[in-house]
């Protein structure tokens, strides 16, 4: 039997992060005729960055439908397809542009199950974050808006077997998600993933590399940032373990907890700016739950509270970086 290309004997294949979010929407798609998608660009032209390219030669204009720019109307359309039975899927162009569909979301999305008891099943997939010298418009990271909005899910994988499990995940949820997928790993990242159909749970964080002196928690690109600065740590005698949240809104407390236990010491890394992001929010529940275990204080490492710089030097400067993570780690270990 002929195994297609990159495929290994246990029917694995080598997947980039953006293509597993693509074969997640089309098996999705074929399970489920209740799933349409609606953004800007998704039809012929196959999305800003090809994620749905060669749906609507498949599925009909009926489920891949191209909308104006007007996110605040098609996000109202999604949701009210929702409380009639369908799944819909939103493609926003940029995750900045969501701001635009904010009172839709956070005001009639994530309120209409507590008002009514009926479901919301809509999944919102926003293309976020920086690196790819887009500047201030199409370079932020908005998880920390709508991780303080009660009825949303966040989800923000960094990795394709995640990319691909949590948006099936999301599409067969009851509930209105918001599925961030960092732009910078679209084609910079593959990994092995399995052929056959799985999911991966929504609120599951998962440790990525063990470790015993230091933790770090991230989620999405800074994840590689992690891996590499546990790498050049470990060079220097030093253990570090990396959890990877994956799910912003539910946080899973129990894993992070658990690390906090057994290392003592935290850095809490992510690209958003510093003030009121998520690291603000994973330093409260460990010093409110996890106080006794801590021997040092808790660490952020993240964007300053600026806009995004056009020049890559900037950017570069601007994102939290090896260098930086390390320089935490070396404060730690004073402690």
């Amino acid at each position: 039997m002929s195994m297609q290309p990159n495929q290994s004997q246990d029917g694995q294949k080598e997947t980039l992060f953006i293509d597993a979010i693509s074969q997640a929407l089309w098996e999705e798609m074929e399970r489920d005729p209740g799933i349409f998608m609606m953004g800007e660009d998704i039809g012929p032209y196959g999305g800003a960055f090809k994620v749905t390219k060669g749906f609507i030669e498949h599925f009909g204009p009926e489920r891949i439908i191209d909308m104006p720019i007007a996110e605040e109307a098609f996000t109202g359309m999604a949701v009210g397809a929702a409380l009639m039975g369908m799944r819909p899927v939103i493609e926003y162009q940029y995750a900045d542009f969501i701001s635009c569909a904010w009172d839709q979301i956070v005001n009639v999305a994530a309120k209409y199950h507590y008002r009514t008891r009926e479901a919301v099943p809509m999944v919102m997939r926003a293309p976020s974050g920086a690196g790819l010298r887009a500047g201030p418009f199409h370079s932020q990271s908005p998880e920390g808006w709508f991780a303080h909005v009660p009825g949303l899910k966040v989800v923000m994988p960094a990795t394709p077997y995640d990319a691909k499990g949590l948006i099936k995940a999301a599409i067969r949820d009851n509930n209105p998600v918001i599925f961030f997928e960092h732009k910078y790993l679209y084609r910079r990242l593959k990994e092995q993933i399995p052929a056959e159909d799985y999911t991966v749970p929504i609120g599951k964080a998962k440790v990525q590399r063990e470790g015993g002196d230091v933790t770090i928690v991230t989620y999405a690109a800074m994840l590689q940032t992690a891996l590499e600065a546990a790498n050049k740590a470990q060079e220097k005698g030093v253990s570090v373990e990396v959890v990877d949240l994956r799910t912003i809104y539910p946080l899973d407390k129990e894993i992070i907890l658990n690390s906090v236990a057994k290392t003592g010491k935290v850095i809490m890394l992510y690209e958003d700016t510093k003030t009121l992001g998520i690291g603000a929010e994973v330093s409260a529940i460990i010093a409110e739950e996890a106080f006794e275990s801590l021997d040092g204080p808790v660490l952020r490492v993240a964007s300053p509270d600026a806009p995004i710089p056009y020049s890559p030097p900037l950017e570069d400067y601007y994102l939290p970086q090896v260098d930086d993570v390390m320089a935490a780690i070396d404060r730690l270990a004073a402690y």
